[in-house]
């Protein structure tokens, strides 16, 4: 094994780069950006040929970005922790349509797997004398997916932000029911300004010399090289049984998912077009239309996980894809609005007997409009969460009650509790402090 270490760094150039250990434990770069890795390594379908789990697939993707890392020697063990649970791809529907789920996880979505990935990176560097407080915006999955990763481990806290009555009921159950170290706070707000509230701590260095703090966002490169695995693992499978490229529909709101899908796609795997699947926050899809970027207010949908209207992970976007041409030549995108999501949900029950979660929903219906402009090719939606998780939209729409699975029962079944917080940097910084 090559023991060059491939450096991190900034979107915008200006921090030093750092090893990937280093950049982990950072969150953002010094510089307000994001680190990215500074090249990326090539594989072929055959450097694969040994590898068939979920975890065998990740620890050869993930080693190049290791190499020479602090972490190199733990990596093998954190894969295996971060992704013992293989997510399935199967037919879905039609002939040449598939699904992948990605929700089967501890806390039914897909963000188990690159907050498993960080809480085990996390947990295997050094500690220092500090805990280490975790400051995480949440728009419905991250946050839960961050505190059941973190919960109860040495020398760190997590400090939840959501935006007050704009996650489904049972999520904000799950966000406030860890307790022990983990604290959630509702913010009287958008997901936009909680993720701007911890956009402002974290970059405060003054406050970083008090409290020692980490991100678990998407802006995080611990969560988004994981992300990378599950395309790579499900694209591979795809690849041997049918000799096809695998053709993706990402549902994305803060677009980290994608940001992964397309870095899967950067390193030789068999990964096609990609997708983007929007809500009514329709900001990425006009900019794929043509317009110039521009954040707006975010729009509460049915879809709530991906109700953001300035995704961060653009700028990942725009430092893999400098020119714009080029950006909209790598990546589609569309949006549909929540008559559209219904009309999805319905259609998967009717037509194919399958249950759906509002964001599964929003892939579907873009995958239905490919195929009826004439789209052909092997595509997969991507399922991001389980549909338990929002009876109050789905059960409705199909007449029948979603079954729980295990893991949200147990959650559920939990006590829960959160902070109100006032839109209000400051007032967060206090509550850190004084923890």
């Amino acid at each position: 094994m090559s023991h060059a270490v491939l450096k991190q760094v900034s979107t915008r150039g200006v921090a030093p780069a750092v090893i990937v250990s280093s950049a982990i434990a950072a969150g953002p770069a010094p510089d307000g950006g994001l680190y990215m890795p500074e090249a990326f390594p090539t594989f072929t379908t055959d450097d694969f040929a040994a590898d068939t789990t979920l975890v065998d697939v990740a620890y050869r993707l993930l080693q190049p970005f290791f190499a020479g890392d602090v972490l190199e020697t733990s990596l093998h063990d954190i894969c295996r922790t971060a992704f013992a649970v293989e997510p399935p791809l199967r037919s879905f529907g039609t002939a040449d349509d598939y699904i992948l789920e990605l929700f089967h996880g501890a806390t039914a979505a897909f963000k188990d797997y690159g907050a498993g990935f960080l809480a085990a990176c996390l947990s295997a560097l050094p500690q220092g004398d500090k805990p280490l407080t975790i400051v995480v915006a949440t728009s419905g999955d991250t946050g839960a997916a961050v505190g059941a990763a973190f919960q109860g481990k040495p020398g760190v806290r997590v400090a939840i932000l959501y935006p007050d009555g704009r996650v489904s009921p049972r999520q904000a159950h799950q966000l406030g029911c860890f307790g022990d170290n983990v604290r959630a706070f509702r913010v009287k707000g958008s997901f936009d300004d909680c993720q701007r509230l911890a956009k402002d701590v974290l970059g405060d260095a003054g406050f970083r010399q008090e409290v020692r703090l980490g991100s678990a966002n998407s802006i995080s490169i611990g969560r988004l090289l994981p992300q990378m695995t599950y395309y790579a693992h499900a694209a591979l499978r795809h690849w041997r049984s049918t000799g096809k490229t695998l053709n993706v529909v990402v549902p994305t709101g803060n677009l980290g998912n994608a940001v992964a899908c397309l870095l899967g796609r950067r390193c030789g795997l068999p990964i096609g077009d990609v997708v983007l699947a929007n809500n009514a926050n329709d900001g990425l899809a006009r900019f794929f239309a043509g317009e110039d970027y521009q954040p707006r207010p975010t729009i509460a949908t049915l879809a709530n996980a991906m109700d953001v209207g300035a995704p961060n992970n653009f700028e990942r976007l725009q430092w893999l894809y400098p020119d714009a041409a080029a950006l909209r030549e790598a990546v589609q995108a569309d949006t549909i609005d929540d008559a559209g999501i219904r009309g999805a949900i319905i259609d998967a029950h009717t037509r194919f007997g399958e249950t759906i979660c509002p964001h599964t929903a929003c892939a579907l219906a873009v995958l239905q409009r490919l195929r009826e402009r004439g789209t052909q090719g092997d595509w997969c939606i991507v399922a991001t969460a389980h549909p338990a998780k929002f009876p109050e939209v789905v059960e409705p729409l199909i007449g029948a009650e979603v079954p729980l699975p295990t893991a949200l029962a147990v959650m559920l079944a939990q006590g829960s509790h959160a902070e109100a917080l006032d839109d209000d940097a400051n007032q967060l910084r206090r509550r850190l402090r004084d923890w």
